[in-house]
């Protein structure tokens, strides 16, 4: 008789679907709790910039581009103004101490140079005729004096001889007393003589003070304008080159024009365009470095020009020894301005990077080189090659340098 078998529970395809099951939901809990969810993004290796952190001088330096110039400059103003009539030298002569450049005309400085010729003539002959006249009165007021002098001499030998006369009463009281009276009238008439005589002669001693002074300054004046007549030629003042005159032939000049420069070709100098954000760490005496024809040149900064234009400011440099043989004027050369002391530092390389993170964070290479991994840093300064590292890097790190522009957010870069 058949018997009726009963199921059971645990058979092999309910087994086989509870197992399964429970994979799927282990792997499940596992992307869920252990998975990478971060963004990732898959980028192609070769069109990224990798730079190795390492440990090395921090140098404290920007570099800047100048430009030669000569040691010394020498302007060329026009002392009076005029008109260019003769045009010796061009633009890039050299010159000599004291050689012609240019010669101006000014008719109406001419003009007044004759009159003062003129009046100084007139002013001779004044003086020499006032001192003549003066002379001609002296001789007349001694002949004068001496006529007197003759006459009271009479007189006092006639009143000495009637005193004596009178007094025995063989002269009349009123002979002798009109001869007193004559006498007298003639010492007071000679006392006037003199007193007329010292007046004319200071007088006259005034006179000639004041014309020989009014002659003296009218002939200073025309050895200034004599001067400036010379100045009309306007000549090198030092020997140099010529390096520019901005003027021709016919052109009308203004005293005080600038026409030009003279170069002193004795030495040369470097100025500098430096960015407006250093103006308060650039002055005199900081350290810089040339190179020329492979060679380095020590300099430092002389001069510094506040003066901000553009958003840029200069400095000049000199050198602190040897002049590198072959520079000249004009010529634009990097220059190694130093700003600080060097010091040991984590050295991570410039990049496109920094203007898409502000250098507060990076992307890490991995050990196994497959992907780069967002990390937070700290930087201190920089230099024209490094930024310094304060915090989230340490020497050997792989970090990609190059824009981060196209990478949106993502935490994680896949190669």
């Amino acid at each position: 008789m058949d018997r009726k078998l009963e199921k059971k529970f645990w058979n092999k395809k309910r087994i086989l679907m509870i197992g399964g099951g429970g994979v799927v939901a282990m792997l499940l809990l596992y992307m869920l709790v252990f998975a990478d969810h971060r963004a990732t993004l898959n980028v192609e290796k070769d069109k990224i910039t990798i730079s190795t952190v390492k440990k090395g001088t921090f140098d404290v330096y920007i570099a800047v581009t100048a430009v030669v110039m000569p040691l010394k400059t020498i302007r060329l103003d026009a002392i009076e103004g005029g008109y260019v009539s003769r045009k010796y030298l061009d633009g890039g002569s050299m010159v000599k101490e004291g050689d012609s450049i240019l010669r101006l005309d000014n008719q109406h400085m001419m003009m007044d140079f004759v009159n003062h010729e003129t009046e100084i003539y007139r002013l001779r002959n004044e003086l020499q005729n006032t001192r003549l006249s003066i002379r001609q009165q002296e001789f007349t007021m001694q002949q004068n004096i001496s006529d007197i002098d003759a006459k009271i001499e009479a007189a006092q030998d006639l009143y000495d001889r009637n005193k004596q006369l009178v007094e025995e009463k063989i002269v009349a009281r009123q002979d002798f007393n009109k001869n007193k009276f004559e006498l007298e009238g003639l010492l007071r008439q000679k006392d006037i003589q003199l007193q007329s005589q010292k007046y004319q002669q200071d007088n006259a001693k005034m006179q000639i003070t004041q014309l020989e002074g009014t002659l003296a300054r009218t002939q200073r004046n025309l050895e200034l304008m004599r001067e400036n007549l010379n100045s009309l030629i306007v000549r090198a003042p030092v020997s140099g080159q010529l390096s520019s005159i901005d003027v021709e032939v016919g052109s009308s000049i203004t005293a005080g024009q600038n026409i030009g420069q003279i170069d002193d070709l004795n030495g040369f100098k470097l100025r500098a365009d430096i960015d407006e954000h250093y103006v308060s760490q650039v002055f005199a005496g900081l350290k810089a470095t040339f190179e020329f024809d492979g060679k380095s040149y020590d300099m430092i900064v002389t001069k510094v020009y506040p003066e901000v234009k553009s958003g840029r400011f200069q400095a000049d440099m000199t050198f602190e020894k040897n002049m590198p043989e072959g520079i000249r004027r004009g010529q634009s050369s990097p220059i190694r301005l130093v700003l600080g002391k060097s010091a040991e530092a984590i050295l991570l390389p410039l990049g496109g990077f920094f203007s898409d993170t502000g250098g507060n964070w990076v992307y890490v290479v991995d050990k196994n080189g497959n992907r780069a991994v967002k990390r937070n840093i700290s930087l201190g300064r920089k230099n024209p090659l490094y930024f310094e590292v304060l915090e989230g890097l340490q020497p050997g790190d792989q970090v990609i340098t190059s824009s981060y522009e196209n990478f949106g957010n993502k935490d994680v870069l896949s190669f």
